[in-house]
């Protein structure tokens, strides 16, 4: 007959050396930092598309892991880390709330080598050439609003424009 102070002792080991199975309190994944402090825009992510066509402008930020042995990679790229890309995202972000000039700020610090120098939108459909996530995220944007998400090349902070 097992008594109460075993069964306590029982299911604590069953639970891990913390008492729980699962994530830990920190939410770290991958010894990454907090699973919820990422640049990238889950909340609008998570909700319904808002048009089937949308005009987008954005500025990609990368880094050496993602265009390592690519060819044509921005310099910018190849030396920093994606802490380091996170961070420029962030300070970006800042300076577009604060009312900085989308297309300026595009020109000065986008990596991607067609719309950096032209300005140029794109036009995002469910069937457009582009990335999915960069999809996904240019057809649940409002306009006006912006928005981050990651791809192969990168992070993209995204403004829809129409």
């Amino acid at each position: 007959m097992r008594t109460f102070a075993s069964l306590v002792v029982i299911v604590v080991a069953a639970c891990g050396p913390t008492g729980m199975s699962g994530p830990t309190m920190n939410n770290r994944v991958g010894g990454m930092g907090l699973a919820t402090d990422t640049v990238v825009s889950t909340e609008i992510l998570q909700r319904e598309p808002r048009a089937n066509h949308a005009k987008v402008k954005h500025i990609l930020i990368s880094w050496k892991d993602k265009v390592e042995g690519k060819g044509g990679a921005d310099q910018r790229a190849l030396g920093r880390s994606k802490r380091d890309a996170e961070r420029e995202i962030r300070a970006l972000l800042k300076q577009i709330k604060a009312g900085a000039d989308f297309e300026m700020l595009m020109g000065m610090h986008s990596e991607d080598p067609g719309s950096a120098t032209t300005g140029e939108a794109y036009d995002v459909s469910p069937d457009a050439q582009l990335v999915i996530e960069f999809r996904q995220l240019g057809l649940r944007l409002e306009v006006g609003e912006v928005g981050v998400v990651e791809s192969d090349y990168g992070l993209h902070i995204i403004k829809r424009i129409e």
